[in-house]
């Protein structure tokens, strides 16, 4: 990847514009918006054209397509053990329609689901893969528990997908045996002892998943390495974390042939992303790295990303979990929890984010199951009157960025006239711009489009999140 803009010619796209005669060439846009104030309808669609005046200095936001940042590498969410037994339990109408809304071509066209590696707060227990405590030989390991519901769901997501999802891997806590704390939770840390076992009860997994037709083409070395929770988890100092993935991790992967799957450090939240790269990545450790992964719990911190991105520009950074978490926000307030939704994902992608994978894709009524009680809000869940689904405000949200930005696709430059209308574009690779604008306005505004020597007028409602997606001509 590369972090230093790559410019085209401004001639050369201009040019672009024009057919044959040398007139200019007529390019249009599809905008959609979805209204995060009450307001009806939440999602509304129509198609615009760019005008050939260019003589609008107000309300202006300028994309600059030939100047070009980091690769959007797609956008997914996570298929935990409690999404994948809520999907099993709606009616075979309900599972098609989920599947269809993330993964279908004409929905949110996820391409990357997470999922974690034995239990985590999202299951119906803890459990581990390992039948027998010690068994070095792995003759007890069994991915029984993830082909109850897990397994079964990822394989019709791919269905519907039609194509391979990435998967990626994360561990929230070792086995008990394994630990300082003899215990799943309240943190505690891997034995020096079992760090070899340990690495190699990972690749196990990764590769057991492969066995079967998954493919895990990313793994982080520990789920929030800075927390001790009343679930699964683990602490890692960075250079318990170091030595972890140089001594352990990477030499077991480089033992089982795996070392095209990216190994993703952190996996925590934004405010320490920059530092905890630096206690890492070194010239020993830069080739067995691909990227760093982040969670968004302690703020937006969205200048930690851009410092990472300045001073590590080859690594991958990957939003890998984030919620509305109903400790701290409030589960009914879906317009405004989407809207947060949106000026995380435009703040991201702008401090050079390449990849977005959500927390849970489906929840039940209540937020769950989740065997501690840490219930959770999802773009979609079930309908606690029905029993069917709940396509919620932040879903449109999700499913919008997402369907805007092609894998693939380049962020470009953009500017803008004020703070509180937050915008973030990139080139696809059919050549297309999109355009996201998050607008906080309590009114509506009219936004001028400049590029390429063109101009587009249109008005962005109050409290919304806009998208824009011209043609490829």
């Amino acid at each position: 990847m590369t972090t230093a803009p790559i410019a085209t010619t401004v001639d050369a796209l201009a040019a672009s514009e024009h057919d044959a005669a040398g007139s200019p060439s007529a390019r249009t846009a599809t905008v959609t918006t979805v209204r995060l104030a009450d307001a009806s309808p939440r999602v509304s669609r129509s198609t615009l054209a760019f005008a050939t005046r260019d003589d609008q200095e107000f309300s202006v936001v300028n994309v600059y397509p030939e100047i070009r940042y980091q690769t959007i590498d797609g956008f997914g969410g996570a298929i935990t053990e409690s999404a994948a037994y809520t999907f099993a339990q709606l009616e075979p109408a309900d599972q098609e329609k989920l599947l269809q809304l993330y993964f279908g071509a004409d929905h949110a066209r996820y391409s990357i689901v997470r999922t974690h590696l034995d239990s985590c707060d999202f299951s119906l227990d803890q459990y581990q893969a390992l039948g027998v405590d010690g068994d070095d030989t792995f003759a007890s390991f069994s991915l029984e528990r993830d082909e109850r519901y897990i397994l079964p769901m990822l394989r019709r997501a791919q269905e519907v997908a039609g194509r391979p999802l990435e998967v990626m891997l994360s561990p929230w806590s070792p086995p008990a045996f394994m630990k300082t704390n003899g215990s799943r939770t309240h943190g505690g840390s891997l034995k020096p002892e079992y760090r070899e076992f340990w690495a190699r009860y990972i690749c196990r997994y990764v590769q057991e998943y492969r066995d079967r037709g998954f493919l895990v083409s990313r793994i982080s070395i520990q789920n929030e390495p800075n927390a001790s929770q009343s679930w699964d988890s683990c602490r890692y100092s960075a250079a318990e974390e170091k030595q972890f993935l140089r001594d352990h991790l990477y030499p077991q992967l480089l033992e089982a042939g795996l070392l095209d799957v990216g190994v993703h450090i952190w996996d925590h939240n934004k405010e320490r992303a920059f530092e905890r790269t630096r206690e890492i990545v070194d010239t020993s450790t830069r080739p067995m790295i691909e990227g760093i992964a982040f969670h968004w719990y302690t703020g937006d911190h969205f200048d930690s990303l851009a410092l990472v991105r300045e001073h590590f520009p080859d690594l991958k950074l990957v939003f890998s979990e984030g919620c509305v978490e109903y400790s701290r926000f409030e589960p009914a307030d879906g317009l405004a929890n989407a809207s947060m939704y949106a000026h995380d994902l435009v703040g991201n992608l702008a401090a050079g984010m390449n990849a977005y994978i959500d927390w849970n894709i489906l929840l039940d009524a209540d937020g769950g199951p989740n065997h501690v009680n840490n219930l959770c809000a999802a773009a979609v869940m079930v309908d606690p009157a029905t029993g069917g689904l709940t396509v919620t405000p932040t879903y449109d949200v999700l499913a919008e960025v997402s369907r805007s930005f092609d894998v693939g696709a380049r962020r470009v430059a953009t500017t803008r006239f004020a703070s509180d209308v937050e915008v973030v574009a990139a080139v696809n690779p059919d050549e297309s711009v999109a355009l996201v604008i998050h607008s906080q306005r309590e009114q509506p505004q009219e936004v001028v489009v400049r590029m390429a020597g063109m101009s587009l007028t249109m008005t962005v409602p109050a409290r919304s999140l806009t998208t824009l997606r011209t043609s490829t001509r």
